[in-house]
């Protein structure tokens, strides 16, 4: 499992991948670090940045990039035969890849959203959003891990979960909520650390619950996936 691990993360950081985690959260930073600058009122731009952009575009997009990179490329182009020859238990292989997409994913997400937060408003509100924003990696990545083997389109139907279902239904539809795991996040940020600046629409508790289905359900179905996969490469 360690071995699966080491491999992945060498994968993930080795490509130009990597690279695509950088921009959004400098942009975080940067907009949070410019409205400090010139002095404004958190309650102008703290919601805009760290709803509007932390928890609603940088933490999503990055877990869609991790997540499904660190399993759909090698499903992709045929290497994933490669690992299935390995004597190693399909769930090991996927829990290897989950770990390391929830360490690269709440790394990535949680240290800007932890100086917009302490930019925003303190230390204590910082702690709360890289908390939530670790809660949002593991519910994220595990979603797009299993979109990875699901379909050759993970990306594209990860976008449109990010757009459509949480941008836009999300926030009008308000059924819709408690399948979104932005809003889950949103929740538990606002319960570590109470402010107007965060604006939950679900309960903490329907948050924490669903974001651990989230996690079971989704590594349960990707668990399943890759065991119907022979050594062609094709699901059996």
């Amino acid at each position: 499992m360690s071995t699966v691990a080491m491999i992945t993360a060498r994968g993930l950081f080795g490509r130009r991948r990597a690279l695509m985690l950088l921009p959004l959260p400098l942009l975080l930073i940067g907009l949070a670090a410019i409205c400090r600058a010139y002095d404004l009122d958190p309650s102008q731009w703290g919601t805009a940045v760290i709803t509007g952009l932390g928890f609603a575009v940088v933490l999503p997009v990055i877990a869609l990039i991790v997540g499904t990179g660190v399993l759909g490329s090698e499903v992709d182009d045929g290497t994933l035969v490669h690992i299935l020859t390995k004597p190693l238990a399909r769930r090991d292989i996927i829990l290897a890849k989950f770990v390391v997409a929830v360490v690269a994913t709440a790394v990535t997400t949680s240290i800007p959203l932890f100086v917009a937060g302490l930019l925003a408003g303190s230390a204590k509100l910082g702690v709360a959003l890289a908390l939530a924003a670790v809660a949002g990696s593991f519910a994220y990545t595990a979603f797009f891990l299993m979109l990875s083997l699901l379909t050759r389109r993970p990306v594209l139907l990860g976008l449109v979960y990010i757009l459509i279902w949480e941008g836009l239904l999300g926030r009008w539809v308000s059924g819709t909520r408690v399948l979104s795991i932005e809003q889950y996040v949103i929740s538990i940020a606002a319960k570590l650390e109470p402010t107007t600046l965060l604006d939950p629409k679900v309960g903490v508790m329907t948050a924490v619950v669903m974001s651990v289905l989230f996690v079971v359900v989704c590594t349960v179905i990707a668990i399943n996936r890759l065991g119907s996969f022979s050594l062609a490469g094709e699901t059996s």
